[in-house]
């Protein structure tokens, strides 16, 4: 294939690299960058964030976020790259999710706006920007939330708080303009925050354009696996 010349790729990651998470931070990045140097080109290369799946049945379980957090990172980190968030229209149930034609679609607005020009085109979820602390709350900035941000249903949810100890908690959260207060009465002194950090969540904050907002966390913290 690298007779021909490429115009770009879209991936939609497989869920085997649960299976060693961690090293998706180191991985993901070097496949495109290896497709990159064999063509010597760096074209574009948009990817869907893997949806959410119970896998394990009832138990809490990180692996699959882990890989949505190399996922985002790679965003952040290398050039040229987009991804469709899908944790709104995953199911738990099936993990290939039927409705392809708006992964397409959210695929398709990052190609628009950032390859082919396309002006007004909102083609990303909030994405994390930064956080600052008020006291025993923690106020979140994004990127991709200049016209506001909105849910999907009646109360934010999948979103957590930790202090100096490391633990997290389930919070309560609000949305204040382009920013979200997020606080528990279980945390006094809050130092991180993670959302939909869980295989399975189902999260539902959202800009106004509809497209949902990725996973994160605010902390650098080593993961554990256990």
């Amino acid at each position: 294939m690298l007779n021909y010349d490429i115009a770009g790729a879209i991936w939609y990651q497989g869920e085997s690299n649960r299976a060693n998470s961690k090293s998706y931070y180191k991985s993901f990045p070097l496949l495109i960058e290896s497709w990159r140097n064999l063509w010597d080109k760096d074209f574009p290369f948009y990817y869907v964030q893997i949806a959410p799946f119970d896998y394990d049945k009832d138990k809490k379980d990180i692996k699959a976020a882990v890989v949505r957090d190399a996922q985002l990172y790679t965003m952040l980190s290398v050039p040229y790259t987009g991804m469709a968030v899908t944790n709104d229209i995953g199911n738990l149930k099936n993990i290939h999710p039927t409705n392809k034609q708006e992964v397409g679609r959210r695929l398709a607005l990052w190609a628009l706006a950032k390859t082919y020009g396309v002006k007004d085109v909102e083609y990303s979820g909030p994405i994390y920007k930064s956080m600052e602390v008020k006291r025993n709350k923690i106020i979140l900035t994004f990127d991709h939330a200049e016209s506001g941000l909105s849910i999907k249903g009646k109360a934010l949810k999948e979103f957590y708080i930790a202090g100096a100890d490391k633990k997290f908690y389930e919070a309560k959260a609000r949305i204040k303009g382009d920013k979200v207060e997020v606080y528990s009465s279980k945390v006094k002194k809050p130092e991180a925050v993670r959302f939909a950090f869980d295989d399975k969540a189902l999260p539902n904050l959202m800009n106004n354009e509809g497209l949902p907002a990725s996973a994160f966390r605010t902390d650098t913290w080593e993961i554990s696996l256990e």
